[in-house]
Formats: structure tokens, sequence, C-alpha cells
């Protein structure tokens, strides 16, 4: 027995030599459940510990909007089958095999456990500590001031973003694009938009990993997802007055200022995200609720942040990834919903659907507006920039009829996922 077992750890060493296995600690180390590693090429990955005392390994970013699973919940699914629950919209993935009963997948990776050392396999360097990245800053950007007494788009924007009561904040979006389409406000003008905008105070905020998913199928899970949305669209109120507001001095390399078309588009984004958070909230209380009853979070503001010194950066993360991702999931949502006979809530999300194909298509022809008079390679720019500020690869399942809806063809996405990654289309 002795000669077998030391047979099978000679054979298990070989395995360990023979791949790409990076040896990430003692075993006795990892007494969380989660532990996050920082990859070098952006591809973070969660080493999960389970109670019985096995090792799993996967992709650490959500692969519907990069939600830290390295944060979420483990559940067990029945039949000894456990899974890593996205703490932001409560996606479930397996821990065996990444899949999602949401029809995601997610990255997995083999771990081993060899003389009381953890072995993930990935050809990646792996580290507790971030990994710095270099990012581009823009050489044209103009200081921006505001002048609160100047009727100006801009001043608006600004108004909006520092409004915290998502109810005032819809009603002045919706004068202001009243004000601007009828041309009350004629003059774009330029502000110093805020770091980030303002919440009330009544707002419970939490870190995303938080934020507690309810048990599928129930009212209670349903009012819990349609809180997680209109706290995404208020976000998204933000995110469109933000462009228009830190970007207004932005300037061509000819010298030439962004066209009154660049602005007409984005306060018709931010009119329509206003419209969905209406709706969301409007049905949050037939439900019996109230926006606010439920903790929200702020994580998706870090992509503002992270691209708040480049307007093709923010196109391409804000409206060409994130937006276009809200496509791809759109079809399981509405199913779920659809499945539970709420067809209440099965009109918003069309309502909502429709419009984000013309916001990723807003994204897509000012991105390629901007790349074709700075004589840049659109598809080659938003790769780099997407390897540059996204952290990871993009993930399928795509709806690729929503995307060619929006003019976003399969050479956009599809060379930014991980070679090794099953493709699943919608």
């Amino acid at each position: 027995m002795e000669h077998f077992e030391k047979d099978l750890v000679d054979a298990l060493k070989d395995i360990v030599k023979a791949g790409n296995w990076q040896c990430v600690g003692d075993k006795s180390e990892f007494k969380s459940p989660c532990t996050k590693f920082y990859s070098d090429d952006g591809e973070h990955i969660v080493l999960v510990h389970t109670e019985d005392d096995r090792f799993w390994a996967m992709d650490s970013s959500c692969p519907h909007e990069g939600g830290p699973l390295e944060q979420g919940d483990i559940e067990d699914l029945g039949n000894g089958k456990l899974a890593l629950i996205c703490p932001w919209h409560y996606f479930d993935f397996s821990l065996e095999t990444g899949s999602s009963s949401s029809g995601l997948q997610n990255q997995v990776y083999d771990v081993r456990v060899l003389d009381g050392k953890v072995y993930i396999n990935t050809q990646n360097t792996l580290s507790l500590c971030p990994i710095p990245v270099t990012k581009i800053t823009h050489q044209d950007s103009l200081p921006m001031e505001i002048n609160s007494a100047e009727n100006t788009l801009c001043m608006w924007a600004t108004k909006i973003l520092h409004t915290p009561d998502p109810q005032e904040k819809v009603s002045l979006t919706k004068m202001v694009q009243d004000n601007w389409n009828s041309g009350k406000i004629t003059e774009t003008g330029k502000a110093s938009p805020p770091a980030q905008p303002s919440r009330k105070d009544n707002l419970t905020v939490v870190e995303p990993g938080k934020i507690k998913r309810g048990k599928g199928g129930t009212l209670a899970s349903r009012i819990a997802l349609l809180h997680s949305l209109a706290n995404i669209e208020q976000w998204a109120i933000d995110l469109s007055w933000d462009v228009i507001a830190r970007f207004s001095t932005f300037r061509l390399s000819t010298g030439e200022p962004l066209p009154h078309q660049f602005f007409d588009d984005f306060v018709k984004v931010a009119g329509d995200e206003a419209k969905h958070y209406q709706l969301l909230e409007q049905r949050i209380t037939e439900l019996g609720s109230f926006f606010g009853a439920l903790p929200v979070h702020n994580g998706l503001w870090q992509s503002a942040t992270d691209t708040s010194h480049d307007v093709l950066s923010r196109l391409a993360i804000v409206h060409m990834v994130h937006e276009a991702r809200g496509l791809d999931v759109h079809p399981q949502t509405l199913s779920r919903f659809a499945a539970q006979g709420d067809q209440s809530s099965v009109k918003v999300l069309e309502v909502i659907y429709a419009d984000e194909i013309t916001h990723v298509a807003a994204g897509l022809r000012w991105f390629t507006y901007i790349c074709s008079k700075e004589g840049k390679d659109s598809l080659k720019t938003f790769h780099e920039l997407v390897k540059l500020h996204f952290k990871g690869f993009l993930k399928p399942p795509f709806n690729t009829e929503g995307r060619k809806s929006a003019g976003m063809t399969e050479e956009w996405y599809v060379p930014l996922v991980k070679p090794s990654s099953t493709q699943k289309n919608t």
C-alpha cells in the first residue's frame, strides 16, 4: 500500500512538472472560502476552498458585468453540486464546469494539492497583490470649469450629477432633454463633473460582495433583480451626463470639437436611462417594495473612473462592452420573468432592451467617427482599449442578433474571447 501511494505521488509530481502549473501556496494558508489571485494578463482567478476540503478555481470576473466572484457565496445546488454566486446579479457558476443556469459560461482551471501545496493549471503568473497596469492618458484634454450662471448643457449635466434624489434626477433629465431638443438650451458649454455622482443618505451602500441574493423563483428574488436593475439604470443616467460634461471640451487632432449630434445622441441616452429607472421603480412599487428597500453598490461607477481620461476608452468600455453585455444577458433575464408569469416586468424589460440596442449603436457610431477623424483603425483601437481597461476576456454566450442590430458584428468582440473558451451565441 505504501509503495502504491509513493507511485501515485510521483505520478502527480510528473503531471505538475509537465503542465503549466502555478504553485499558489501551502494548503494550510487558504482558510477563507474564496481567495483572489491577480494575473499578469488581467485574467484574475478566484481559488475556492469548500467545506469538504476540496479546491476549485475559475475566473474571478463574472462574465455578465464583471462582478467580483471572490466576494460571492458558495451554494449547494443539490446532488453534491456546488456553485459560486455572483454578488452583483446572483448568477450561479458551477465550481466543476463553470456553467450557469442563466446560460453564461465562466472559465475554470484544474487545481491539484500535492505535498501540502496548492497548484493551479494556468500559463499566467499569479499574485495575491494587484499587478500595476500602465494607462494611456489623453494629451488633448483641456481644463474644464463651470459657470453656474450659464444655461448650458454641461451646466445642467453637472447639476444632475450632483442631484442625489433619483426622482429629481429623472425629472431634471427629462426637462433638460426637452429644452435641448426644443432649442431652449443651445450652448454645450463646459463643466467639471464630480468624481462620483451624489446619492441619497438613506441608501444602504455596501461592497458588491455584501449584497445577498434571494432564492430563485420567488417574488423576493424578482424584486431583488428589479432593484438591482434600477440601481444600474440610475448609474446609467449619470454615465450619460458624465460623458457629455467630461468630454465637452475634447478636440480632435485637427482641432475640431465633437459635433452637435454627439451631444444629441447622449442626451437621448440619458433620457432613455431615466425612463428605464422610472419604469423599474414603478414596477418595484407595484410588487410591494420600493427603491432603497435593499442595499445597493456603486461598483459600476468604476468604469467611469477608469476611463475618465479618454473619450475613446469611455465609449469602448461603457457602451461597447458593458451595454453590449447587457444585450447578451437579456434573453435569459426575460425568460426568468416570463417563466413566473410576470408579464408586466417582461414588458418593462422589452422596452429597456430595445433602447439599449440604440445605446450600443451610439457608442459604436461615435467610436468609429473619432477613430476615422484621428486616422486610427477602429477595430484595432477597440481591441487595444478593451485589453487595457477591461479585466480579462469577453465571455460567451453572445446575443449575436442583438449586437448585430446595433451594428456590432462578430469581428468586434470574437477576437477578445479567450482562445480556449467555447463560444455560445444566442
